[in-house]
């Protein structure tokens, strides 16, 4: 199986399928590069090179106990673009995947990335701050996190309907709830905690508003993990030069229960930003 070193030694796993311009897609908290299967399969049968990684404590990377900060994801980040010599890479995504794609921009520049694509990202800012007091107070974050960590797989069952806006009429089987689930479950303990707690902490609005290629910003406005008025919404007001899309009705899964709509958007984005 492929594996590259992360930016302290770490092994890391990857998938690359097909041939073309790279995408290179960044998964959020507990689900590894798996999780993309249906966009990768798609993207790449339309002539794209289609790239995703395992976080370190997920999947079939190491379980380490350290390194869930945004500087260390961003340095595997652009281990993953080194070791493969990418170039004109487009970046996607989901949910704190999308602080690790600012971090890395900011960190290592955008010589091998040529444009972003933001879905249902925990960015800006979730927490409460005395400049950003529409943010989540961090004793409810805390609350969640002993309730999650007391029982994850209690607690992933139980949110899944909400994940996906099942309520809202959002079609999915109980059996693809059900893998994803298992997805969740297939990181470490201790990156289930770390991970999170980077994503809601990290301030990334200067980070935001000084992204300095185009980008695609897609949000579900059912999304309950990443609440659209603080996340989405405020995103598209910082980021230069995006296009902003909201998806009526979408969860924060919505990589799955609107993968059509999905992939039908990012291969509109690419082929316009491309030209």
């Amino acid at each position: 199986m492929p594996y590259f070193e992360g930016s302290d030694g770490t092994r890391l796993f990857y998938t690359d399928w097909g041939q073309g311009k790279p995408v290179v897609f960044v998964s959020g908290a507990w689900l590894s590069s798996s999780a993309w299967e249906f966009q990768m399969l798609p993207l790449s049968e339309a002539g794209l090179r289609c790239v995703a990684f395992d976080k370190r404590g997920h999947g079939r990377s190491d379980w380490v106990g350290h390194g869930y900060d945004y500087d260390t994801l961003a340095d595997d980040l652009a281990a993953l673009l080194d070791h493969l010599d990418l170039r004109e890479v487009t970046l996607v995504a989901h949910s704190m995947g999308g602080g690790e794609v600012l971090r890395h921009l900011s960190r290592h520049g955008h010589g091998r990335v040529s444009r972003v694509v933001l879905m249902a990202v925990t960015a800006p800012l979730m927490v409460w701050a005395p400049d950003h007091q529409d943010g989540i107070q961090r004793h409810l974050f805390d609350a969640v996190e002993a309730e999650r960590t007391k029982d994850r797989p209690r607690w992933m069952a139980q949110n899944a309907q909400a994940f996906f806006a099942t309520h809202l009429g959002n079609k999915i089987s109980t059996e693809l709830i059900e893998w994803t689930v298992r997805r969740c479950l297939d990181c470490s303990a201790k990156a289930a905690v770390e991970v999170v707690r980077t994503g809601f902490h990290t301030d990334l609005r200067a980070e935001a508003a000084a992204l300095p290629l185009p980008t695609l910003i897609i949000h579900g406005d059912a999304d309950a993990s990443a609440p659209i008025d603080l996340c989405g919404r405020r995103l598209a007001k910082l980021v230069p030069d995006n296009v902003y899309k909201e998806y009526p009705r979408a969860g924060h899964g919505l990589f799955i229960t609107h993968a059509d709509d999905i992939n039908r958007d990012l291969l509109d984005f690419i082929g316009a930003a491309s030209r």
